[in-house]
């Protein structure tokens, strides 16, 4: 056998190696997780501040990013605060942006106190917006370990911000 064949072979090799492990590590995650339980649904107002950032090194403030900082108060089914962190870029084309978010949302959902992480991508596209919001996976502590879950943002023409928060809570394991 020739030195590259060996090596095609060796790559063959270390392919089924990697796809047996995480067909594996599947097969055992499925094995311990538990169905999640019956969809729920949240919702009430919030309150927003965000604040602009300077950029903190030249790459950001060559590519013409901008960074806010922010804080939430959550109303009605949940009851919690935030900390936001943005990262936002506007091209030159007019209507045209996009924005990526981390959020860290801590006190009670329903009464079950923990927290839980969000991540954000926002999409304008000439004017076009199209948001997702959804639970980080495995980020839920406390009461609201195992939370799954999608939310929507809806901003009244008074400017006053509603959240819709789909979401599941993982049976206790």
């Amino acid at each position: 056998m020739n030195r590259v064949s060996r090596l095609g072979t060796a790559a063959v090799l270390t392919g089924i190696t990697a796809v047996a492990a995480a067909v594996s590590f599947s097969q055992q995650s499925k094995t311990v997780q538990k169905e999640p339980a019956m969809t729920d649904h949240a919702s009430g107002p919030f309150e927003v501040k965000m604040t602009p950032q300077k950029p903190d090194n030249s790459v950001s403030e060559t590519a013409g990013f901008t960074r806010m900082s922010g804080e939430k108060q959550f109303h009605g089914a949940l009851e919690a605060t935030s900390k936001v962190e943005m990262l936002a870029i506007s091209p030159d084309a007019k209507g045209s942006g996009v924005y990526v978010a981390l959020e860290r949302v801590t006190g009670t959902l329903k009464g079950k106190s923990g927290s839980f992480a969000l991540h954000h991508t926002g999409i304008m596209n000439r004017g076009v917006p199209q948001l997702s919001i959804e639970v980080v996976p495995d980020s839920g502590t406390g009461q609201l370990t195992g939370l799954t879950g999608k939310m929507t943002i809806n901003i009244a023409k008074d400017g006053k911000h509603w959240y819709d928060f789909e979401y599941s809570l993982a049976e206790a394991q």
